[in-house]
């Protein structure tokens, strides 16, 4: 992984990113459906065509790039108190941290992403137990991997999580995220490549590094 230095401009940023984003084209996504980029692209692709604004776009390409993060190199992203509980392997033996969501979130403010694109990556995992806490049969739909991780991220919320998620002043377009994330799993399909987002993700850290949060 590329080394950050805060003299890097918005392009030096995003090329960090995508570089990330492109070592998941070698690694199957949950379940094996698909790679980790064919899925980040048919997501972006999702969300763009459902007229969903730039940050919420990238926030889909860049969702699981939490994924690409080695283990080894969490703690120093995320602080000293950072600490992962799980990690999981893949059948190709790359193993990645459990809450991809939150050292997603992390790695991406620090290249200087805008603050929304973070907040939807970081709430992944917490909409994905929302809609198994409201809708039951949501976790029937999801595959046998991605059920056997949600037990690892905590499953169901509680009826005090539930309320305070609901607070949450975005929820409504988190829960939508979510939905959205899980509906880009189908096979086959061939959306734009990754530099076609290039721009798109230079204007967003160009935006956030002159509008810090």
């Amino acid at each position: 992984m590329s080394t950050f230095t805060t003299t890097m401009s918005p392009e030096q940023r995003v090329s960090m990113a995508f570089e990330l984003l492109q070592a998941g084209s070698k690694k199957e996504y949950i379940g094996g459906e698909m790679t980790q980029l064919d899925h980040a692209l048919q997501a972006a692709q999702l969300v763009k065509n459902e007229g969903a604004d730039e940050e919420t776009v990238l926030a889909a390409l860049t969702r699981d790039i939490g994924f690409q993060i080695p283990v080894k190199d969490i703690m120093g992203l995320t602080g000293d108190n950072y600490y992962i509980f799980y990690t999981i392997t893949d059948r190709a033996g790359n193993t990645s941290a459990v809450d991809h969501d939150r050292v997603g979130a992390a790695y991406l403010r620090k290249l200087g992403f805008s603050k929304k694109t973070c907040e939807l990556i970081e709430s992944d995992v917490l909409a994905k137990r929302y809609l198994s806490t409201i809708a039951p049969v949501y976790q029937e739909s999801l595959n046998n991997a991605s059920r056997e991780l949600l037990k690892l991220q905590g499953g169901p919320l509680s009826s005090t999580e539930m309320r305070e998620f609901e607070k949450d002043p975005l929820f409504k377009q988190k829960v939508q995220f979510r939905k959205w994330n899980d509906a880009a799993r189908t096979t086959g399909v061939k959306p734009p490549a990754l530099d076609a987002y290039r721009d798109m993700a230079t204007r967003n850290v160009l935006m956030s590094m002159r509008t810090p949060y």
